[in-house]
C-alpha cells in the first residue's frame, strides 16, 4: 500500500499548478493525506488553511482525518534537531554578512554558504550566544557524511540519482527567531506519517540530496520519489502566489466547475 501525501503552506489561495500537485499525489497513493507546512508563522494564517481543505474538497479529493499541522509537532522536531547536534554550528552571519562576502559558488537553491562561521573557536561561538546574538544553526553538510555509503534515492520518473549534498553547501537547520527549517521539519513528518512515496514539483528534486543525508543520520525511512513538472504561466515562469497565478477560489467564485478545472491540466503519465 503506497502512501503519498499533499503538503502545501497555507501562505495564501491555492492555485492552478497546486490542483495539479495534489491530484498527482492522490493518483500515486492508496493512502493519501493532507499536511499543512505552516512553520512560516509570519505569513501563515488560519483563513489559508480553511481555502486549502476547502478547494481541495472542491476538486473531489479525501483524505486520512485529522490533517497534520506542522507546528504542533514542534518537539518532535526539535528532538530530531538535538539528535543532529555533532553535526551543528551556530552561524552569525546576517544575509547582508553573506552578500558582502562575494565570490560564493552557486549551488542548486542559489549562493552557497562560504563556512565563515564553521571553524569559529568553541569558547568564541559561545560568548556571542550568551551575549544574545541572533544566529542560526547550519548543518556542517562535510561532517555529516563523513563515515556515510555514498547516498541515493530513486525518482520514479529518472531513475536512481545519486545524491551530491556538498553543492548545497552548509544550509540553515534552525533560526532563534525563525523556528526550524523546511529540509528537517519536511524529513521527520514524512517519516512520522508513514509516506513512502514523496510526490512534489521537480523545483524541489534538488533538494533531495540534503533530504537524504538528513535521512541517514537521523535513522529515518527512505520514500520513494517522483518529482513532476511544473505548470507554467504565460510567460513561462512557473505559477507562483507571488506572481499572482489565479486563484481556485477565484475560479470556483467565477462559477467554474472542479471538472473543468481537472480537464485544464496536463495529464498524468501512467502510474508507475
Amino acid at each position: 500500500m503506497t502512501t503519498t501525501r499533499f503538503a502545501p503552506s497555507p501562505t495564501g489561495a491555492l492555485h492552478l499548478g497546486h490542483a495539479y500537485s495534489a491530484l498527482f499525489a492522490a493518483a500515486r497513493g492508496d493512502r493519501f493525506l493532507l499536511r499543512l507546512e505552516d512553520i512560516d508563522t509570519t505569513r501563515c494564517r488560519p483563513e489559508y488553511a480553511a481555502w486549502i481543505t476547502e478547494d481541495l474538497a472542491w476538486l473531489g479529493l479525501r483524505w486520512e482525518e485529522p490533517v497534520r499541522v506542522q507546528t504542533e509537532h514542534a518537539a518532535g522536531h526539535r528532538a530530531a534537531l538535538r539528535q543532529l547536534s555533532p553535526f551543528l554550528y551556530p552561524c552569525f552571519c546576517t544575509r547582508a554578512d553573506i552578500a558582502a562576502a562575494g565570490g560564493a559558488p552557486q549551488g542548486p537553491s542559489g549562493a552557497v554558504y562560504p563556512g565563515t562561521c564553521r571553524g569559529l573557536p568553541a569558547a568564541e561561538r559561545e560568548r556571542r550566544i550568551a551575549a544574545g546574538h541572533p544566529h542560526a544553526w547550519r548543518l556542517d553538510v562535510a561532517r555529516a557524511l563523513d563515515g556515510l555509503p555514498p547516498l541515493t534515492f530513486i525518482d520514479r520518473a529518472r531513475g536512481r540519482l545519486r545524491c551530491d549534498p556538498m553543492a548545497h553547501g552548509d544550509v540553515v537547520l534552525a533560526r532563534k527567531d525563525a523556528g526550524l527549517s523546511y529540509h528537517l521539519c519536511v524529513v521527520c513528518d514524512d517519516a512520522a506519517q508513514g509516506v513512502d512515496l514523496v510526490t512534489r514539483g521537480e523545483d524541489l528534486l534538488p533538494a533531495t540530496d540534503i533530504h537524504r543525508l538528513l535521512q541517514a543520520r537521523l535513522g529515518l525511512p527512505e520514500p520513494a520519489y517522483e518529482h513532476h513538472p511544473l505548470l507554467l504561466g504565460p510567460d513561462g515562469k512557473r505559477l507562483a502566489k507571488r506572481d499572482g497565478a489565479p486563484a481556485l477560489r477565484d475560479m470556483r467564485a467565477a462559477g467554474m466547475t472542479a471538472e473543468a478545472v481537472i480537464a485544464a491540466l496536463p495529464p498524468f503519465s501512467p502510474r508507475a
